[in-house]
């Protein structure tokens, strides 16, 4: 690793530090006012804002280290309040709220044994892990606008929940992989 891994101030870095400061008002804002408008915009911004982090550190040269922790953290964090505050407003029902998670909670033994067998706290993300973290990006503003009652909440419901089983089959399977490479790794 060279030195510009160990890079703070960046431009990915910084996009990453604004999404994780906007999980406690996506929050807020589905919890506490009721601004459901608000609250879908800062999601749609802050999975942009995702794809665009990463653009951006490859293009210019701006990976880091602290990157690799706080962007698959914001994505976590995002994915978590967002799977709270659904369930909280009766928009998803808990089974989805307790299924994507899990997933996680089930990885935990990863950095400890990657960092035991002198390798980094974390694998690199693969694209199945993004395909699966955007697919449940785009599930859950639909899933949150399919508890509406406009025009739009039917075809909300249909996509919302094709993303969400997409979304989360592909997590899951993105974390059988994560434990092959882990294994591969320590084999020996």
């Amino acid at each position: 690793m060279n030195a510009s891994e160990d890079r703070i101030f960046t431009v990915p870095n910084l996009l990453s530090m604004l999404r994780l400061l906007g999980v406690p008002v996506f929050l807020w804002l589905v919890l506490g006012p009721h601004e459901d408008g608000w609250a879908i915009l800062l999601l749609a911004l802050a999975g942009f804002s995702d794809w665009l982090d990463g653009k951006i550190a490859r293009a210019w040269g701006q990976t880091s280290r602290l990157g690799r922790l706080i962007d698959p953290l914001a994505d976590r964090l995002y994915i978590l309040a967002t799977l709270v505050g659904l369930v909280l407003r009766d928009a998803i029902p808990l089974w989805l709220a307790l299924v994507v998670p899990l997933r996680d909670v089930m990885l935990l033994w990863v950095p400890p044994v990657l960092r035991r067998h002198g390798y980094g706290p974390a694998l690199p993300v693969h694209f199945l892990g993004k395909a699966a973290t955007a697919a449940l990006m785009y599930a859950f503003p639909l899933l949150f606008l399919a508890s509406h009652d406009g025009w739009y909440a039917e075809i909300s419901t249909i996509f919302g929940w094709a993303f969400a089983i997409w979304g989360t089959g592909l997590y899951w399977w993105a974390g059988v992989l994560y434990v092959v490479q882990v294994r591969h790794l320590t084999k020996g």
